[in-house]
């Protein structure tokens, strides 16, 4: 373990180390892991959705012509897939365009210009506005917040979910808090899912701003890597338990079931959250591509569809994971100078390296041809206040590109470990 060497012992570890760095360094690799893109191969399993799945029949099954305006929750068959993914009824979802992300920052800013259901008056109004974020998460979050004023508090994650005695504490306290993030089912990077306890307390939530939401971004509730996968509890039926359902936002997406540029968003809500959210939208649209949700409709038939659907990714996928984590393992593990998750699904593991490495980590790989997301990009403002969490996106390489990227990637650990430790 490199804690346990002197540092005569470490520095001559260095020259070992700085060799291999440097004969990796000369390959002059362009290996791209900076997000959690589906592999070409994964785009290819819903080709046919593009090719067949119309063929000049654009009629809904009750009537309505997808060609044409209207409809601004999204056709019934659409509906029919994410009802049971999501644990929602018909009119407690709406079938949007190609991206949950649009469709949480569209929540944002009408919240913002608008407001929500039962709030006395638009958050825009209000001298500050500040959210919950549990870290490490999701960068496009923090962006969305960032990007319209909103204050950003870091709430930190434990095994089972973020720290809720802090959840509790804050939303209870501050009428300035209007909403938190959520990735409850293999967090983005952390592939943690929350537990039911966590799920219960965030339905018994008692917060002091009458306007609070919980944003609860489910994009990885179908992305299982493992015949024994996590259970998630359904966040709005404890909520209708605790007489709180208006409380909840629920997103998911087909961007990484589908295709990422022309998949399927959804909002979910209860029956009241929708009715409003609609009246706002029709100021904004008169319907989202209906056509699209017939293909995904016929192509994937119903939720069973989607299941057998994801197997297929899986099997393309969970390779990859093996790869991060063996190489982790390997390398990594028995110098203690490392720690992560081992997620059941999702597209992402964490790594948190020593304090204050994760910059110089993400520095080397890159000056050797590995692109790595951002060192602190999984915080708010993009401050890892300890510089050591790291997002590795496994899904792009092909298998042997990413086991190359990570010999590479644990080489420029052990080199930013030793540097650190000699200081």
């Amino acid at each position: 373990m490199y804690k346990e060497l002197t540092k005569e012992q470490l520095l001559a570890e260095k020259e070992k180390v700085q060799k291999t760095y440097d004969e990796y360094k000369a390959m002059g690799l362009k290996l791209d892991m900076s997000r959690g893109k589906p592999a070409p191969m994964q785009l290819d399993l819903t080709e046919d959705m593009l090719l067949h799945c119309l063929d000049g029949e654009y009629v809904s099954e009750n009537g309505i012509d997808c060609r044409n305006y209207g409809v601004l929750d999204g056709i019934y068959e659409a509906k029919r897939l994410f009802m049971p993914m999501l644990g929602v009824g018909r009119y407690e979802l709406i079938v949007g365009g190609n991206s949950s992300l649009c469709m949480m920052y569209d929540s944002i800013a009408r919240a913002m210009l608008l407001g929500v259901l039962g709030g006395k008056k638009p958050w825009g109004k209000y001298e500050h506005v500040k959210f919950l974020c549990p870290s490490p998460g999701y960068d496009r979050h923090f962006a969305i917040c960032e990007s319209m004023g909103i204050e950003m508090i870091t709430v930190p994650y434990k095994s089972d979910g973020p720290d809720m005695d802090m959840v509790e504490k804050l939303v209870a306290e501050d009428e300035e808090i209007k909403g938190i993030w959520c990735v409850p089912m293999y967090s983005n990077p952390s592939g943690i899912t929350y537990s039911d306890e966590v799920v219960r307390r965030f339905a018994n939530l008692s917060p002091k701003a009458d306007d609070f939401r919980i944003f609860w971004d489910n994009a990885y509730c179908v992305h299982h890597l493992t015949d024994t996968p996590d259970t998630l509890l359904n966040i709005l039926d404890e909520c209708k338990k605790t007489g709180k359902e208006d409380m909840v936002y629920i997103f998911t997406s087909t961007s990484k079931i589908s295709f990422p540029g022309g998949g399927l968003a959804v909002l979910a809500a209860s029956e009241a959250n929708i009715n409003f959210i609609k009246n706002q939208m029709s100021y904004q649209t008169i319907g989202y591509d209906k056509l699209n949700q017939l293909r995904h409709a016929r192509f994937f038939k119903d939720f069973e569809g989607i299941k057998e659907h994801m197997k297929l990714h899986r099997a393309i996928i969970a390779p990859k994971f093996k790869v991060v984590l063996y190489m982790l393992e390997k390398e990594i593990e028995p110098l203690q100078i490392g720690e992560w998750h081992k997620p059941s699904g999702g597209y992402f593991v964490a790594f948190n390296g020593l304090p204050g490495t994760a910059k110089r980590i993400v520095e080397l790989c890159r000056e050797a041809g590995v692109v790595l997301t951002g060192a602190g990009a999984t915080f708010p403002y993009g401050k890892d206040p300890e510089d050591r969490n790291i997002r590795i996106a496994p899904t792009f390489p092909t298998v042997d590109e990413l086991a190359k990227a990570m010999e590479i990637f644990c080489t420029a650990v052990k080199l930013a470990s030793i540097e650190v430790l000699t200081k």
